[in-house]
């Protein structure tokens, strides 16, 4: 006869979340973010905010330019932004270009409120910082890198130099 310790029958746990403190179905798992998410929410909560002229350093923007016309390109929503994401918590550096005549300090505020709501609302992560460099302030008259355009020749000739 199989020897016998304890006063009564064990408890049976049940299916799984049946009571007992079992977690509920929606917190079983982990959900892991990828940097660049967390970058293109930010790079698009960032350009809702007027006064901005453009993401990124004057490098940056000249090769994102240069990338986003190679046939099947496409714009890059998160240049000019650099995250760390952690489980719960993320920080974020971004490289602005405003427009000449706004206020900075009030740009920056807004543009940080706007990562800070948007990142923590799509999310679910805490943004510990938004750390905003403004590069460049963009003069209405200067041209614009990504509105120059290669002059149509016709085949056959030789364009003219300047």
């Amino acid at each position: 006869m199989p020897k016998h310790t304890g006063s009564g029958s064990a408890p049976n746990p049940g299916p799984p979340g049946a009571g007992g403190g079992a977690k509920p179905v929606g917190e079983r798992g982990r959900t892991a973010l990828a940097v660049g998410v967390v970058e293109k929410i930010a790079g698009m909560a960032a350009r809702e905010v007027a006064g901005i002229h453009a993401l990124g350093s004057g490098l940056a923007r000249t090769f994102g330019a240069m990338r986003d016309r190679v046939p099947g390109g496409k714009p890059s929503v998160g240049r000019g932004i650099k995250a760390e994401v952690g489980e719960k918590q993320t920080a974020i550096d971004i490289a602005l270009v405003v427009e000449y005549g706004v206020v900075i300090p009030e740009l920056a505020r807004q543009v940080r409120e706007n990562i800070i709501n948007a990142v923590e609302r799509m999310t679910g992560l805490e943004v510990v910082e938004v750390n905003i460099a403004v590069n460049d302030v963009h003069l209405p008259d200067e041209p614009e890198f990504e509105e120059e355009e290669e002059p149509v020749v016709p085949s056959g000739q030789r364009p003219k130099l300047k």
